[in-house]
């Protein structure tokens, strides 16, 4: 496991919380103090969390067991996916659809209904059409690309979520929580933490915390990944 060193961790900012009107009491553990009226997150708890959570990961890949990569602010849909890509796990970065775990068997066969149509665009067996009906496949291809195309390889519930800012995630924590499917999520200040098995109080809103923590658990799952291999 390639875990951040504190020294990293302060440099990407992971320690600046939100505004301490903004705050959940739940996250008092995870707090150093505050300062300008904004919440400094205790690096150190970051870092034993961070520990624990990618242990955990580890164990899953090591179970060839799936995670879900969920984060859809702008600040981590790019490095989430290609993250999610890098490893091999199905993701989701466009808006997430109530009922993605809690109605999985529907969200199944709409998988199927675009990896069939897309096998049969790739094999030219659309080209029977008229040219106004394939451009209407196309549209419905591109909208079924960003609802589906992270979950192809999903054929049954995930073993675990790994998402970005509970908050903003909240639908899929809720979902996940229902099915019993547990959460490794980054945690801010203004967030419950008990809400998921392995909070990482972290900076949710730091494009360079982002990358600092994507790169370690993409490392872990790699690193995992090959050592089954060897």
């Amino acid at each position: 496991m390639n875990i951040p060193k504190i020294e990293e961790l302060f440099k990407a900012g992971a320690h600046f919380g939100h505004r301490t009107n903004r705050w959940h009491p739940k996250m008092k553990p995870y707090i150093f103090c505050s300062k300008k009226g904004v919440y400094v997150i205790d690096l150190n708890k970051t870092q034993e969390c961070l520990e624990k959570a990618l242990g955990y990961i580890e164990k899953l890949v090591q179970e060839e067991k799936s995670i879900l990569f969920v984060g859809t602010k702008n600040q981590v849909k790019k490095p989430m996916r290609a993250v999610a890509e890098a490893t091999g796990m199905p993701y989701i970065v466009g808006k997430w659809s109530g009922g993605y775990l809690t109605n999985f068997p529907v969200i199944k066969r709409s998988i199927k209904k675009y990896t069939d149509l897309l096998s049969q665009k790739e094999l030219g067996r659309l080209d029977k059409y008229t040219k106004k009906e394939r451009l209407n496949i196309d549209r419905e291809l591109k909208k079924m690309e960003a609802k589906l195309g992270g979950l192809v390889s999903l054929n049954k519930l995930p073993d675990a979520l790994f998402v970005w800012d509970i908050k903003e995630e909240s639908t899929a924590v809720e979902e996940a929580i229902n099915k019993k499917v547990p959460v490794i999520a980054i945690v801010d200040t203004n967030v419950n933490p008990e809400l998921v098995k392995y909070p990482i109080p972290a900076n949710d809103d730091s494009t360079k915390t982002v990358k600092v923590i994507l790169d370690a658990v993409k490392d872990t799952i790699l690193g995992a990944k090959k050592a089954k291999k060897d």
